[in-house]
């Protein structure tokens, strides 16, 4: 019977960024940390179940699979002997074994400090040696960030957990025994420290985001990682943005548009030229801000858009960018068309992107009061504070709507709507 391309397996490995060979020295360290003794897979073992030659691992390399990337075997693909054409239930995982520290943050989802705050390794249960398994379990924990930033928005408290991580990368790093587990920790060091950063812009608090910022580059020029250098210059971009330094901002987008991964993936070009084109709007350079979001635009036709994209890019896609050329449409002077893209975005937006939604309907409300539709525009800012019921509004959107105060008093200033508006939400949206 021809052989089947294990397309699961593929996937996950893709998701995670990782090479057969580094699958190979996870699943080796987890046999070791389960055995004493070191596995035996290679590169080849691994090229082996992508192709479909080998359908069922060894019982020893199942276990380890399974450890390493937190999915029951038959999950990843692969079929039990005797019922290649269909495929069986998976037998029972093994307990996890904390040696690898799979561990996730429980309770992050409620977005509370004790939940962040939680060790990323229990004491005494390091394994002997570092390696790949480690990079994932880091990882892990990244995305754990990442989804708590998602629902609750950036803290001081998720800060500080990601430079946590940072610090464990680290301190693995000078214990790896070799080069290319040592490029991948300074790699996740690199996304912890950005993501500190992202946290606390944000949260409104840029005080030290851009040493952190600073730093996370520092740490992916040692990872060699294009893909952690994009990340950095696109938040160099927002944070520049939100400081008022437009020639900045318009300078770190192109710093990321000229990474290897932006030249390679169209998905990636697609954000870059995006903001590119908002610090370009806010430079007062309307045609170069347009023809920037036409680049954006056409770079996204040509992305894959069933391909995983890395944690950090999750946000990505064809809401965000209906959510950026509202933005950049509201900034040239043409509020019709940004009304217009805003309605795009929300329509687009999944229901888990709360923050988005609200973040986007500020612009929606913005456009509306650009156009003179005061009543319009104060019922849709009322919208705002129904989304974010039961969770703090993060200092960007603060921001955001006292831009909206702003503009609503300058074109209305006696307007009893306007004073009614103000007195209804002012203590809403300016508390942290």
């Amino acid at each position: 019977m021809a052989e089947t391309r294990n397309e699961d397996l593929a996937a996950w490995m893709s998701a995670h960024s990782m090479s057969a060979a580094e699958l190979a020295d996870a699943v080796n360290d987890a046999i070791n940390d389960l055995t004493g003794k070191p596995g035996t897979a290679s590169e080849r073992t691994v090229f082996r179940w992508l192709s479909g030659e080998n359908q069922w691992p060894q019982a020893r390399q199942r276990i380890a699979l399974e450890i390493v990337t937190g999915r029951t075997i038959t999950d990843l693909g692969f079929v039990p002997r005797g019922k290649r054409k269909t495929v069986s239930a998976s037998p029972p995982a093994p307990p996890e074994d904390t040696s690898v520290h799979r561990r996730r943050f429980v309770g992050a989802a409620a977005g509370t400090a004790a939940a962040v705050a939680v060790p990323l390794a229990s004491e005494g249960s390091r394994p002997s040696r570092v390696g790949t398994s480690d990079v994932i379990r880091l990882r892990d924990h990244v995305e754990n960030l990442v989804e708590l930033d998602a629902t609750r928005g950036g803290h001081t408290a998720l800060e500080r957990a990601a430079l946590a991580g940072a610090s464990e990368a680290l301190g693995l790093q000078k214990q790896s025994t070799t080069q290319r587990v040592r490029q991948r920790l300074f790699a996740v060091a690199s996304d912890f420290t950005a993501t500190a950063a992202w946290s606390i812009i944000d949260a409104g608090l840029l005080d030290n985001a851009g040493r952190h910022l600073d730093r996370a580059l520092t740490l992916a020029g040692m990872a060699q990682d294009s893909e952690m250098i994009m990340q950095v210059w696109n938040l160099r971009a927002m944070l520049a943005r939100q400081r008022g330094d437009y020639a900045e901002a318009v300078a770190a987008a192109q710093a990321a548009q000229a990474t290897t991964v932006a030249r390679r993936s169209p998905m990636h070009a697609s954000l870059a030229h995006a903001r590119t084109a908002i610090g370009l709007a806010h430079s007062k350079d309307d045609r170069a801000a347009l023809r920037s979001l036409g680049r954006a635009e056409i770079a996204m036709t040509k992305a894959d858009m069933t391909a995983p994209l890395p944690v950090w890019m999750a946000f990505y896609g064809p809401a965000e960018l209906h959510s950026i050329t509202a933005i950049v449409q509201d900034v040239v002077g043409k509020p019709a068309e940004s009304e217009a893209a805003s309605h795009r975005a929300l329509a687009a937006l999944p229901k888990a992107y709360r923050r988005n939604r609200a973040n986007t309907t500020v612009r929606l409300a913005l456009a509306q009061l650009h156009q003179g539709d005061l009543e319009q525009a104060v019922t849709t800012s009322g919208d705002v504070f129904e989304i974010m019921a039961g969770a703090p509004i993060p200092g960007r959107m603060r921001q955001a709507l006292g831009d909206f105060q702003r503009d609503l008093i300058t074109m209305a200033p006696s307007a009893h709507i306007a004073h009614e508006w103000i007195d209804r939400y002012r203590t809403e949206w300016s508390t942290p």
